[in-house]
């Protein structure tokens, strides 16, 4: 895999984030997810200035790996481009989102949850893909399945991810890391709750070693 993907694989979870205060919220936040092992943040266009997130928080914390979610157009890209992000996820497979992504030479992680998507994903060279909504399309059993034909994809599943089910998911070789909001909630964030959310990391952390040990 690329240098990228190994990093967030080595993680092994990826906050899913939705700041409704982007200039309030985005350096704490960052921090915590620092201190309790978890340098990496999909921050989502769900919320209006998630461009503002992601400047804020890779500028507090230089360290951290830090991109975007819910990419739908170009011109959020190129936000994301501007304010430092260093990979686009989408929650489809769209070929124009794809191909842009790769002019400007950004990692794009796209939603694929069928063998046609996943065909399309080999097209474009992509190692590792987005598995989204991973338990209402399947879940597990299903991207076992679409291993079988496509064995070179590396799966980052996101949907229905939390600390019941994550040592399930991380247990398979064909994932790379889980993306999960279970850390980051509205109320976790909105009411700055860092403590908390610093100790959900870290017990993610420690499901990550014990399904990779």
């Amino acid at each position: 895999m690329t240098e990228m993907n190994e990093r967030i694989s080595r993680i092994g979870v990826v906050p899913v984030i939705k700041l409704n205060h982007p200039e309030r919220d985005a350096a704490e936040l960052g921090k915590a997810l620092c201190a309790g092992g978890v340098p990496v943040a999909e921050v989502t266009f769900r919320a209006a200035g998630a461009e503002i997130a992601i400047k804020r928080m890779k500028e507090a914390n230089p360290d951290m790996i830090v991109g975007a979610g819910t990419v739908t157009n170009t011109e959020q890209i190129d936000k994301v481009i501007e304010a430092g992000g260093e990979f686009i996820v989408s929650p489809g497979f769209d070929p124009e989102l794809v191909a842009y992504a790769q002019k400007k030479n950004i990692p794009i992680f796209p939603g694929c949850t069928t063998a046609s998507e996943y065909h399309q994903a080999l097209k474009f060279g992509l190692e590792l893909i987005k598995f989204f909504p991973a338990e209402q399309s399947g879940g597990l059993a299903k991207i076992k399945a679409l291993s079988a034909p496509f064995p070179m994809f590396k799966v980052m599943p996101t949907g229905g991810i939390s600390l019941k089910n994550l040592k399930d998911y991380l247990s398979c070789p064909v994932i790379a890391a889980c993306g999960g909001s279970y850390m980051v909630t509205a109320d976790l964030i909105d009411n700055r709750k860092w403590d908390e959310i610093t100790e959900l990391c870290k017990k993610s952390r420690e499901i990550v070693e014990e399904a990779r040990s």
